[in-house]
């Protein structure tokens, strides 16, 4: 048996182990009765899967289907009350981009001054969300990218792990239980336009490069479509729950080659920049819900330090704004991600001089 032969069968046999693993997780999830068990049930049986040295990376084209059936079915929950809502957001933005850089600067000076760590790792692992952006950044640095990426993977997972039952007490303590949100009725005509406009704008945001593109457009599509009443059905369960499931599998797949002890070993430091990232951007919220008398559980949404995919996904299911949810991450990512190159770029000229510095030390 050839070597690529038998790394596409290792492939396999992982993929198959997660998925098993994930549906029992959002069986398990179900029996507890848990909120969103399809989605939190997945993400809690990938990461053990992860962590036990499992590939639990699902492939590309099943992470584009997930993403699309997913914005669509987000879109589906914006109604045409949401126009009176808008003309706040730019004032929301604005107190979010101040609950950001707070949660950064906190982080930042734990992991800085609390922890010793180096300036360009404790500055990358504080920026919340862009992953890929500030990995690309961070490495043209000498942080330590093992570091930046499993603090910035666990923040993601302690997220979601936190938003869902504190969603569920502000939503009614479960109401939501562990079911799909129902659709409405319609009919054939109605689907295949709702599909047919949202492969549109989900392509046109793919190849744009727009954040989270796939679902990002679908999302915009449907949004429209549902927002003008031109359709009011949504998606059949038959396909919100495998696109749900196969979410959990992607969030909890950001752990997938992270070697356990590492893991154990940046736990602590990892709790700490999650818990003073909620308090940045909590006490934003907590301005936004008091002085421009926004919802709380959209806020606490919208807010939050990360995964706009996964939070967009857990407004349709808590049945909350999606629109502004996805709106506000759409912001904090461009934002961030136009600011890491400048930062990546004032790094590398401090540690330049600081190796000019400690070469010419033995002459001085």
């Amino acid at each position: 048996m050839t070597g690529d032969r038998r790394a596409a069968l290792l492939r396999s046999r992982d993929l198959a182990i997660t998925v098993a693993a994930a549906l029992l997780g959002g069986l398990a999830a179900v029996a507890l009765s848990l909120p969103v068990a399809w989605l939190l049930g997945p993400v809690v049986a990938t990461t053990i899967c992860s962590l036990a040295g499992l590939d639990t990376r699902p492939p590309e084209f099943l992470k584009t289907f997930a993403f699309f059936v997913l914005g669509v079915q987000a879109g589906s929950g914006v109604s045409p009350e949401v126009a009176s809502q808008i003309a706040l957001w730019p004032l929301s933005f604005l107190i979010q981009l101040v609950g950001v850089l707070l949660a950064v600067v906190l982080c930042y000076a734990y992991l800085r001054r609390a922890l010793g760590w180096d300036h360009a790792s404790s500055l990358f692992a504080s920026l919340p969300g862009a992953l890929s952006f500030v990995v690309a950044a961070a490495s043209e640095t000498k942080a330590d990218m093992g570091r930046v990426v499993i603090i910035q993977s666990i923040r993601l997972l302690m997220l979601i792990a936190a938003l869902v039952p504190l969603l569920g007490a502000l939503e009614g303590g479960g109401t939501m239980g562990s079911l799909i949100r129902p659709g409405g009725e319609g009919g054939l005509f109605d689907y295949g336009l709702m599909f047919a406009g949202c492969a549109v704008t989900a392509f046109l945001a793919a190849r744009l490069n727009v954040p989270g593109g796939m679902m990002l457009g679908a999302l915009i599509g449907s949004a429209v479509l549902h927002g003008a009443n031109v359709v009011t059905v949504s998606l059949p369960a038959f396909l919100a729950l495998p696109s749900l499931v196969l979410l959990g599998i992607i969030v909890g797949a950001r752990l997938s080659g992270i070697d356990a002890k590492a893991f154990g070993r940046l736990l602590v430091p990892s709790l700490g920049c999650f818990a003073l990232s909620l308090l940045g951007t909590g006490l934003a919220g907590i301005a936004a819900v008091v002085f421009v008398d926004l919802p709380a559980p959209n806020v606490a949404l919208a807010y939050a330090p990360g995964a706009l995919e996964a939070l967009t996904v857990l407004a349709f299911q808590f049945d909350i704004d999606p629109a502004y949810v996805a709106a506000h991450h759409v912001v904090r990512f461009f934002v961030i991600a136009m600011a890491v190159p400048f930062l990546a770029k004032r790094v590398s000229r401090r540690e330049a001089r600081d190796d000019r510095r400690t070469a010419g030390a033995p002459g001085e």
